[in-house]
């Protein structure tokens, strides 16, 4: 597994100051993907223990709110390992700070039973459609895309959505 980018701080990807973790590896290739640069599997560096210790010194600064793991796609098989390992390894040092993910699958038809989300906070999900494409939204690129409170979701078993 490999990762494109390590944002130290961040304020687009989520509420506060954050840390902000580019996977690499997508096959949506949405058209005018942001990030075109995450497509390719094999671009980028590699994904290790030391980078997720990194990560995690990062965000020991009081002014991080969380961390957002971003991509690239950080849910494709050939990443999800990585993914769900820095998301819970953050959630055990960092219980009281928040953990976004952004993803193009769906939490209610392909996530759900996902062993990463009982680490995250709040999941941005669906593929982002340029039709849809509007400025005025927070978090996300299209309106298609829904931003989820995960464990709320899980614990009703259904899509509730984050309300700051």
């Amino acid at each position: 597994m490999r990762y494109n980018l390590i944002r130290k701080m961040d304020i687009a990807n989520g509420p506060g100051v954050r840390v902000s973790v580019f996977m690499q590896g997508c096959s949506f290739h949405c058209k005018n993907c942001f990030n075109q640069s995450t497509w390719d599997f094999d671009g980028g560096h590699e994904f290790t223990d030391e980078v997720i210790e990194h990560v995690l010194k990062l965000c020991e600064a009081d002014y991080v709110a969380g961390l957002s793991i971003l991509g690239g796609e950080p849910m494709h098989p050939r990443n999800i390992e990585g993914t769900t390992k820095l998301a819970k390894a953050f959630k055990e040092k960092f219980p009281n700070k928040n953990l976004w993910v952004w993803s193009g699958f769906l939490f209610d038809r392909d996530l759900k039973t996902f062993e990463v989300l009982k680490y995250v906070d709040v999941l941005v999900d669906g593929q982002y459609v340029d039709e849809l494409h509007d400025f005025r939204l927070k978090w996300r690129g299209s309106s298609n895309q829904r931003v989820i409170d995960v464990q709320k979701s899980l614990k009703k078993k259904s899509v509730v959505l984050y309300e700051k």
